[in-house]
């Protein structure tokens, strides 16, 4: 940006992007190639290897960075793949503590490939400091939060659980579900940010990417290390397609929010559903903490059907005929989900319980198209 913006729409539509200097280009080519011309060896236009860096890869790390308000950012083919990178930074008797209703596919990651090498994970309710203070020890390197949670959209209060662990403890925020236009983890005391971009960032449902935002130095210098030397990294077309869904982040979790708003309303005064669970509405025990740290209250909802019967919760998820049934979120088009055997089937069953993960439990993603017309396709389905 010629100008440095202020404001995070102008942010949102400029970031990571200039006039190419060859050509003039307004949006940022996509540089599809795998290697790049050295003019003597090792004296390169500051490319060499596209595993390293690719110009269009390059452009929207810039962009991560900025629109999170951060000094470094890092592109990944997944979300799991940022996440994996992470967990590399830890070595075998190494803990980390986490909140205890996290994604699945973490959980999955983080039990089945890495507590095998010695890795020790703690689930437990970040909400509550004693719990939190009981798990704490010597060999705690991480504290891993996701606020509101997924599925369960616990609101937790960042900066006062930043501020509970030790300064050497690495903090990272799963910050998908908010995205940066609505909560900005690196402000409230976390160390690094992480997010599925294949859901809000991109927003079309049609890439699968992940970023990593930070501000240290020394931390960047080595997550850079292990995303060059494994590999995980976003290719170029994918890097471009999350240029372009950024540049509307902004009006489209606006819309998300207005939508998620009036679904939440709606489910709320349904007779055939039990508990909505939706940060915005003033029942939800993380409301005022949400108020606080949140611009908005997202476009994420679960909620949970009277007697919680999964028999019941599959009936509805067959019956919606707008909203789509598909795993992800974050997309323009409205997303239902089970996830008790969908998204969160990785968690043992006693777990997933315990957690409050039940079996009439629906995650929806609210999208973009008219609030009415989701209203009367959840009406239909609930009939």
């Amino acid at each position: 940006m010629k100008k440095e913006a202020q404001n995070f729409g102008t942010i949102a539509v400029h970031s990571g992007t200039g006039a190419d200097p060859a050509t003039g280009a307004v949006m940022t080519p996509i540089y599809q190639t795998s290697t790049f011309e050295q003019e003597s060896p090792g004296k390169n236009k500051g490319y060499e290897y596209a595993r390293s860096k690719n110009p269009t890869r390059t452009s929207l790390e810039t962009a991560f960075a900025q629109i999170e308000g951060a000094g470094y950012g890092l592109a990944f083919g997944s979300g799991m793949a940022a996440a994996d990178n992470l967990i590399k930074l830890l070595r075998p008797g190494d803990e980390v503590i986490c909140t205890n209703d996290l994604y699945g596919g973490s959980y999955r990651m983080f039990m089945q490939v890495y507590a095998p090498m010695g890795i020790r994970f703690h689930f437990i309710d970040l909400g509550d400091p004693t719990a939190l203070q009981a798990a704490l020890n010597e060999k705690t390197r991480m504290l891993w939060i996701e606020s509101p949670t997924n599925p369960l959209l616990r609101v937790l209060d960042i900066a006062a659980t930043c501020a509970r662990v030790p300064a050497e403890v690495i903090k990272v925020v799963d910050n998908t579900f908010a995205t940066p236009y609505l909560q900005r983890p690196l402000e409230l005391g976390a160390d690094v940010v992480l997010h599925s971009g294949t859901k809000y960032l991109a927003g079309h449902s049609d890439v699968v990417i992940g970023a990593l935002m930070l501000n240290d130095k020394d931390l960047y210098d080595r997550l850079y290390l292990l995303q060059k030397s494994c590999g995980g990294v976003a290719g170029p077309m994918d890097s471009f397609l999350c240029l372009r869904g950024l540049k509307t982040l902004h009006l489209r979790m606006e819309r998300h929010c207005q939508n998620a708003r009036e679904v939440a309303a709606f489910l709320q005064g349904h007779p055939r559903v039990a508990t909505v669970l939706y940060p915005g509405l003033t029942t939800h025990p993380g409301h005022e903490i949400a108020k606080k740290q949140m611009r908005d209250f997202g476009g994420m909802l679960s909620f949970r059907l009277v007697g919680d019967h999964t028999a019941d919760a599959i009936r509805l998820l067959e019956r919606v005929q707008i909203i789509t049934l598909a795993e992800s979120l974050g997309g323009v088009e409205s997303l239902i989900s089970h996830p008790a055997t969908m998204t969160h089937a990785s968690i043992p069953e006693a777990e997933r319980l315990k957690a409050g993960l039940t079996n009439s439990l629906i995650r929806l993603s609210v999208g973009i198209e008219d609030a009415k017309d989701l209203i009367a396709d959840l009406q239909q389905a609930l009939a």
